[in-house]
């Protein structure tokens, strides 16, 4: 059974290198289901999908990491998020069928934004210019600057599949250099199609097969995307009683799609008059206190 939705972490055990791969199947295209997107623009949120999930296990934490590629091109934004248990979801914002060529000419001048939101604490966030042709430069490039450590990204994606390699250096074995050069050329003979079929010691077994590698159980991945009617109101509240009547005079109902599932939210004119007596009563509690 071909391993599909999960990540293995894996380590060089006689060098200073460790590594992850990723790939994902059934949790790519729930996560894409319910947007219109075009096959080079699935493309690149696939491997920004992968991507997510590599970066998520660099750290211990719990919560979320979130990135995010802005552009002035045809494709304004990629956004993936990933928790620290696997949990993913992902958008893409884009001119019609205007997005073409490699992420550089899809997104013009950009940056790229990695988030990370812990439950418990205050979120921090790292910011970069996209460079490079592909994500996967970009992100090499945050790591070296970020952690001064070298890392190597490989990322894949078509309709049903996206994947993604990670290669980096222990902090702590930076003497290493020879060996880094030699297994990042071994994985840069990695191809598209091995990286969309193959499992995770085959992967492995083809570009390291002389090395001792030691590879890690497998964690799953779902798709997840956490939408509940509670944020949605506290959103609504938030634009303010004359806001929200002149929708309501306008539409005679607010209607919200959540741009990552899809899943459709109705408030009429009692739901929003509800939603704004309640924050009134907070409201009020809060100044008597």
């Amino acid at each position: 059974m071909k391993e599909q939705d999960c990540l293995r972490r894996f380590l060089f055990e006689e060098l200073g290198v460790r590594g992850e791969w990723v790939r994902l199947e059934k949790s790519w295209q729930d996560t894409k289901q319910h947007q219109q997107l075009t096959t080079e623009v699935q493309e690149q949120l696939g491997q920004a999908m992968a991507a997510s999930v590599l970066l998520s296990a660099t750290i211990k934490f719990d919560g979320s990491l979130i990135l995010q590629a802005q552009g002035s091109g045809a494709l304004k934004a990629l956004v993936a998020q990933s928790t620290h248990d696997k949990k993913i979801r992902g958008l893409a914002r884009s001119q019609g069928d205007e997005a073409k060529g490699t992420l550089s000419e899809m997104m013009g001048d950009g940056r790229l934004v990695i988030t990370v939101e812990p439950k418990q604490g205050k979120p921090y966030q790292g910011v970069v210019a996209l460079t490079g042709s592909q994500l996967a430069d970009t992100i090499s490039s945050y790591f070296l600057q970020s952690e001064q450590l070298q890392t190597q990204v490989w990322l894949f994606a078509n309709e049903t599949h996206a994947a993604g390699l990670f290669l980096q250096e222990l902090p702590t074995q930076k003497s290493y250099e020879i060996d880094w050069e030699r297994i990042s050329t071994l994985a840069n003979t990695v191809t598209k199609d091995e990286m969309l079929t193959l499992d995770s010691e085959e992967i492995l077994y083809r570009l390291f097969n002389e090395e001792k590698v030691r590879l890690f159980k497998a964690e799953p991945i779902v798709f997840e995307c956490g939408c509940t009617s509670a944020k949605i109101e506290t959103t609504l509240v938030s634009l303010g009683k004359k806001e929200l009547d002149a929708i309501l005079q306008e539409k005679g109902s607010i209607e919200v799609d959540c741009q990552f599932c899809g899943k459709q939210y109705s408030f009429d004119k009692v739901d929003v008059a509800g939603l704004l007596s309640e924050q009134t009563v907070e409201n009020d509690s809060t100044t008597r206190h």
